[in-house]
């Protein structure tokens, strides 16, 4: 049936989170009530990326963008823009600081300013019907590997792209898939690691909640160049939207012959399994995630026999993340030097030249516009920030972005016109990574944020290694000791060279990675540990242990005329005084919970 209009509302997990299912449901109630059922459809979509936005919808083909949707907007809406064909301003988006709102989805900064490889489906189709993939060019690039290429053809194109893995490494991909095919052997794999585990990332799980037909697609044409019938995707359990979405499409690809014997009436055969994560965050590592597929314990081997050679079961594999396999069919349709015209650098022989195409990261922290971009490499962070981002939440001062995940490092505001690629966040101490990127502000503490981080890796340490297992953990203890005020300078001394041990001689990349926030914190903000270790203060007014609350009595009786406000909201009886007379607190009972401080409406409580 042909409609007029499509509502595509957002069925990505932070919008079905916001109850988006049930905004898709009161739209088709409302349609029906006002008999326009049979000209406007509601279509579920994946993830659009705007997640700050959500739960959203766009109206299609005039790309109409409406936001913050709750259940009680839809009669309105309804009434006003598909029976009056008067679009409702009020739910439209508006910027940060502006009173006009911007109508159509192409014309928010937010999206016009990426640009869309991976993610070129998004909010466009039903993730969970292979028609809709089909009619946008979907398994084209399958047809024409299978029918017109050889293998060697297709890891050529894929070397010359310059796709490299978007899963934190940045290995040339067609590297890995060349040599891969060349190990003598009766099996080989492949395998698609869907194990994010990032505190802030969701890039993998928005890509396969979007268009999980474009990742068969892409494992489909790596097992066809590198000789491999078996696939495997090691999803964590965690994401049940993205992994109920896998399993309707594989159903899908299976019915249409896309998957299973003779794809294409060729003598190529590959189908594809899952097998769901428990949530170890070690799991993410190669080597760790095929123990876990064979049944065995998830602890990381050391790196001097590849994969490639023998990974799953002592067979060679190739293993690539979520947005590395999306990628490979839009290269192979639209070809090498269209993808490796995006970014910077050139393609050497190698195909280690540069950082080529584009790369998906979430956004999130305090920053405006929180959500999934995809922006070439190359750009700056300034424009990921500020253009794409909005700028900093409530006007407050950028102080630094982690990229790179908690294994990544923090870039000071000094460096925020720093190209994104892989070479230049190495060079300043952090990392591409899988793709997260958290922004922080003047009220960000440091050496807070660098111990909250390195927390995360200590507990998901496997413990195999000893610099991992007790490295991390003492490196963990003299940050503690640095947020409670009994720091030393010899601990920042200790704390130095700790990271660079455990850098050094860790067994995989979780311990040799886990010190970056602690590095990049001790380089661009080593002020910040100085006044923590010899002032015992905190300059951001994070650490408890560092900071007290007073009251200015002048201020609390000559503007609050002791209203008392401040007593009555203290839940630990730490506030003293008569209603109309001057405040103190008890700082032997403050439980430094800030509650005081934010229910003043007279600033007259201060943080020493």
């Amino acid at each position: 049936m042909a409609y007029r209009t499509y509502l595509m509302v957002c069925a990505g997990t932070g919008c079905v989170a916001n109850n988006s299912m049930k905004i898709k449901e009161k739209l088709e109630d409302e349609l029906l009530k006002r008999g326009i059922h049979n000209e406007v459809s509601v279509v579920t979509t994946g993830c659009n990326g705007f997640c700050a936005a959500g739960p959203l919808m766009v109206v299609q083909p005039d790309g109409v963008f409406y936001q913050l949707l709750k259940e009680s907007d839809i009669p309105l809406l309804v009434e006003e823009h598909f029976i009056k064909g008067r679009p409702v301003k009020k739910l439209m988006y508006t910027p940060p600081k502006e009173k006009s709102s911007i109508p159509k989805m192409s014309d928010i900064p937010f999206f016009a300013n990426q640009t869309l490889i991976a993610l070129k489906n998004r909010g466009l189709i039903d993730p969970e019907k292979i028609d809709e993939y089909i009619a946008r060019g979907g398994y084209e690039a399958l047809a024409k590997v299978l029918t017109t290429m050889t293998s060697e053809e297709v890891i050529k194109e894929i070397k010359d792209s310059g796709l490299r893995g978007r899963g934190g490494g940045g290995f040339p991909t067609g590297i890995k898939w060349e040599t891969c095919k060349r190990m003598e052997a009766d099996t080989r794999y492949v395998i698609c690691n869907a194990d994010e585990g990032d505190p802030g990332a969701f890039m993998d799980r928005s890509i396969i909640e979007s268009d999980p037909h474009a990742v068969l697609e892409g494992m489909c044409i790596g097992a066809f160049a590198i000789g491999a019938s078996d696939g495997y995707i090691y999803i964590r359990n965690e994401y049940p939207i993205a992994l109920q979405r896998l399993q309707v499409a594989i159903k899908q690809a299976r019915e249409y012959g896309l998957l299973g014997k003779n794809i294409f009436g060729t003598d190529f055969s590959f189908d594809v399994r899952i097998v769901r994560g428990a949530g170890a965050f070690v799991c993410g590592e190669s080597t760790a995630l095929m123990a876990s597929i064979e049944g065995k314990p998830g602890e990381p081997r050391a790196k001097y026999v590849h994969t490639v050679e023998k990974g799953l079961h002592d067979k060679p594999t190739c293993l690539n993340n979520v947005e590395t396999w999306a990628n490979v069919a839009q290269i192979i349709t639209r070809g090498a030097s269209w993808f490796s015209s995006i970014g910077t650098g050139d393609v050497s022989e190698d195909a280690w030249g540069g950082s080529k195409g584009t790369k998906v990261f979430s956004l999130s922290g305090k920053v405006n516009n929180t959500g999934l971009i995809e922006v070439p490499m190359g750009i700056s962070l300034r424009q990921i920030i500020y253009d794409i981002g909005g700028g900093i939440k409530d006007g407050k001062k950028f102080k630094a972005v982690q990229t790179g995940g908690p294994s990544g490092g923090f870039i000071p505001e000094s460096l925020l016109d720093l190209p994104v690629d892989y070479e230049e966040l190495t060079r300043v101490g952090s990392m591409m990574g899988s793709g997260g990127m958290v922004v922080t502000d003047e009220d960000n503490c440091m050496v807070e944020m660098a111990k909250y981080f390195l927390s995360f890796t200590q507990a998901e340490s496997c413990g195999k290694c000893i610099p991992c297992r007790e490295g991390t953990k003492r490196m963990l203890d003299i940050l503690e000791k640095i947020t409670t005020g009994e720091g030393t300078e010899e601990d920042l001394v200790l704390l130095e060279e700790l990271s660079y041990m455990v850098v050094d001689s860790s067994l995989c990349a979780l311990g040799g990675s886990a010190p970056n926030p602690v590095l990049t914190t001790l380089k661009y903000f080593r002020d910040e540990y100085e006044t923590h270790v010899r002032d015992k203060k905190c300059p951001a007014h994070c650490c408890k242990a560092l900071i007290k609350y007073s009251i200015d009595p002048n201020i609390c009786v000559e503007k609050g005329h002791g209203c008392g406000v401040c007593s009555k909201s203290c839940p630990d009886g730490a506030i003293i005084g008569e209603s109309k007379q001057v405040h103190y607190i008890d700082l032997m009972k403050c439980g430094k919970c800030g509650i005081c401080y934010d229910s003043c409406k007279f600033n007259a409580i201060y943080i020493e």
